[in-house]
């Protein structure tokens, strides 16, 4: 589920509480939430609707002029089936406070360390967690672009990537390219100080 620039505004400022979507199947569910560019959004419900239901207070709280321009975007796609969902209050996105944190135990290394694996295990293309983090960590600020070519992978690919270490609280974007959180950093020198002690114990 997307919102456009103008609406995560209004989300943030408390002006938009509803959402109307056409679809096949939902893509949120009610109790979820949805991780957006203004912060972590609560789904307080998803409801099935008819068009008729939908009143003018309606359309002003989804952030439209009125009910009619509200109903002409909806009906630029007929397939599906109508939903309503109430958005609960914009909280603070949680990775930001996750990739400051650097005061991180054994344990949570450690569990981190599982999580990556599972990640390159999981990868067509083989592993590329340690990699990525190198790469960003060693170009910050650098184009998606560019950076794929160094990973040899399709840009979107590569992307989507960043998006799991993102989510990991172990990269940060930036207006371009991106760079290592500071738990990125501990967590790859972690990874290096390990590759390095597992190569030393094999001499």
């Amino acid at each position: 589920m997307l919102f456009k620039k103008a609406f995560l505004e209004k989300i943030r400022d408390g002006r938009v509480t509803l959402a109307f979507r056409r679809w096949r199947r939902p893509t949120v569910k009610s109790g979820g939430t949805l991780l957006t560019a203004v912060g972590e959004l609560p789904i307080v419900s998803v409801t099935q609707v008819a068009l008729e239901e939908i009143s003018e207070q309606d359309a002003v709280q989804a952030g439209y002029e009125s009910r009619e321009s509200l109903l002409r975007e909806l009906s630029r796609r007929s397939e599906g089936e109508l939903y309503k969902i109430e958005l609960g209050e914009l909280r603070p996105d949680p990775r930001i406070a996750l990739r400051e944190s650097t005061e991180l135990t054994g344990e949570e290394i450690r569990g981190l360390h599982e999580r990556l694996r599972r990640l390159d295990e999981r990868a067509a293309h083989g592993p590329w967690t340690r990699k990525t983090l190198e790469v960003i960590g060693n170009r910050p600020g650098v184009r998606a672009g560019e950076l794929c070519e160094m990973m040899d992978l399709e840009k979107e690919a590569f992307k989507l990537n960043v998006r799991k270490l993102k989510n990991l609280g172990l990269t940060e974007s930036l207006g371009t390219g991106y760079r290592l959180s500071p738990r990125g950093r501990r967590v790859l020198e972690a990874l290096q100080h390990e590759g390095v002690h597992h190569s030393e114990s094999a001499k």
